[in-house]
């Protein structure tokens, strides 16, 4: 299985119920932290405000067998009541990112016959510091996700989006801990990894051809700068007097990404947990 097909079972769609009855529909992806060895601890991984609120939470997840291999098409549905208590909430406001231990689930599902395939990057994918450093202002990406939450259902396949980076990603964009991407970035697809991925061959910072491949977890899609326009009818503040105006707002295909490496900041207190 080449790298572009391991990401292909990387991520999830997440389905969410609020309290008032309203639904929304975010990505989640896999990975794994206090890598020990052959050992670690998997987690699915979201932002924030996808879950926030959440008193439900729906996705399936591929099946594989005896030989370790997908089954296409065969999947286990997880629906959670409860939803926003199983996650763990980054400590700092600023980065938003949340993480659900997938250990009891993954137990629970293999008790009743169903051994799930996944692919999760570990320490080794994940981008540190350092790695940002070593990278050009533009790099190619790629972010999986569920853009207006469509996705293969058939197959259970997420969809592929390509694009640069839009800031170099070892500067902190405004003074946060993220960059900027250019890639239509769409509701639906708040929690997508986003990928630095070359194949056959790349450029180095000095501008050097490497014969090669290049695959490493550059971050985390949170938002999008949105351009307004005429269309919605809301009420806002306008001088001396309040008035009913139309307006609406329409993306401009770049994204917010949250710097991969923030996801270490979760072991202490998943350690803390075990």
């Amino acid at each position: 299985m080449n790298p572009s097909e391991e990401l292909q079972f990387s991520t999830t769609r997440i389905v969410t119920t609020l309290a008032d009855g309203t639904t929304g529909s975010g990505t989640g992806f896999f990975a794994t932290l206090l890598k020990n060895g052959n050992s670690g601890v998997p987690v699915l991984v979201t932002n924030k405000h996808v879950v926030r609120g959440a008193t439900n939470g729906f996705f399936r997840l591929t099946t594989q067998d005896s030989k370790g291999e997908p089954v296409i098409g065969r999947t286990y549905d997880v629906d959670l009541v409860d939803f926003e208590k199983l996650w763990i909430f980054h400590p700092d406001a600023e980065v938003d990112l949340a993480v659900m231990l997938l250990g009891p689930l993954l137990t629970g599902a293999a008790q009743i016959g169903f051994t799930i395939f996944y692919k999760a990057p570990s320490a080794e994918y994940i981008a540190k510091s350092e790695d940002l450093s070593q990278l050009s202002a533009m790099e190619e990406i790629v972010m999986v996700g569920y853009p207006i939450g469509i996705w293969d259902q058939k197959n259970n396949l997420p969809i592929f989006r390509r694009g640069i980076t839009a800031t170099h990603p070892a500067f902190d964009f405004n003074g946060k801990p993220e960059f900027m991407i250019d890639c239509a970035c769409f509701p639906g697809s708040s929690g997508s990894p986003v990928f630095l991925f070359n194949t056959g061959s790349y450029c180095t910072k000095e501008g050097a051809t490497v014969i090669g491949s290049r695959l490493k977890l550059l971050g985390i899609l949170h938002a999008g700068p949105q351009h307004t326009t005429e269309g919605k009818i809301v009420v806002r503040d306008v001088p001396t007097a309040q008035t009913a105006i139309s307006v609406s707002s329409s993306m401009i295909n770049l994204g917010c990404v949250v710097k991969a490496h923030r996801l270490f900041e979760f072991e202490p207190i998943i350690a803390a947990m075990l």
